[in-house]
This record gives structure tokens, C-alpha cells and sequence, in this order.
């Protein structure tokens, strides 16, 4: 993944919700994607005027008070960065997100078909749609000269 990229979920974030003041950023600080989309999203914050607040992802009752906590205050939003901790607590995120409104950007698309708001990233079967077609296109004439 380029990390750079994690700079948009704060500029989406900002469109769709023009006053966000500030913003809780979820990561899994113990891999490196988490700690470089962090990264970015701070490279991109103060032009934008936000204040980030980092939320270390691990077990589901840490990620309730957190987000609880940071939901007491006007102005906020949520930003979910990619991590298989947060595709696992993806429902309990997006209820959430959407119990104490918060506007909420995430890193897949498989967040908004459960119920989420925005996503912003590459789509993960387009590339594999696409190798499957190569494949055919690379094998099916050599099936072909076998044939005859």
C-alpha cells in the first residue's frame, strides 16, 4: 500500500463533514500500514486544520470507550485505516460511527456495504478479475496448438 494516499480519508472526511475540528484516527499501532497511514493522515492534518486523535485498535471494549470518549466532544470525525483488526471490528465500528454521528471514512468499500458511510481505496477484485483474464488470454492459446 502507498501510504500517501491515506492523506484523502482526512480531505474526504472535510468535504462531506465541512466543520470536523477533529478527527479519531483508528489503527493497529503493531504493524507498519497502521503506523504509516498515520503518518499521512498527520502530514495532511494542520492544512486542514484538524486535530488528530490516535485510537489503538485491539479488543472490542477498548474500541467502545474510545470512540464513546471522543464522541463527547462536537466536531468529530472518524477515520478507520487498514488493518484485519478493524475488518474484524467492523461492525461494532460502523454501530458506533453511527450512534454517536459521527461522519466516518474507511479504508474498503466492504465497510459501506455493512452499513458504512464513505470508503476511499483500491478495489481488491478488480485485480484479480483482471489476472483471471490475462490467464485466459496467455493460456487458452496454448490449449489451442495442443489440440490440434
Amino acid at each position: 500500500m502507498e501510504y500517501g494516499a491515506s492523506g484523502k480519508y482526512l480531505e474526504l472526511l472535510k468535504e462531506i463533514a465541512p466543520r470536523t475540528a477533529r478527527a479519531a484516527v483508528l489503527r493497529d499501532p503493531t504493524i507498519p500500514r497502521g503506523v504509516g497511514q498515520f503518518g499521512a493522515i498527520q502530514a495532511v492534518a494542520p492544512s486542514l486544520g484538524v486535530e488528530l486523535r490516535p485510537i489503538d485498535v485491539h479488543a472490542a471494549p477498548e474500541i467502545e470507550r474510545a470512540v464513546t470518549a471522543f464522541a463527547r466532544s462536537a466536531n468529530g470525525g472518524l477515520i478507520v485505516t487498514g488493518s484485519s483488526l478493524t475488518a474484524l471490528h467492523r461492525d461494532l465500528i460502523i454501530t458506533l460511527a453511527a450512534r454517536h454521528k459521527l461522519p466516518a471514512v474507511y479504508w474498503e468499500r466492504f465497510f459501506v456495504t455493512s452499513g458504512g458511510l464513505i470508503s476511499y481505496g483500491a478495489d481488491s477484485i478488480d485485480p484479480h478479475r483482471r489476472a483471471a483474464g490475462y490467464v485466459d488470454r496467455i493460456l487458452l492459446p496454448t490449449f489451442q496448438c495442443r489440440r490440434r
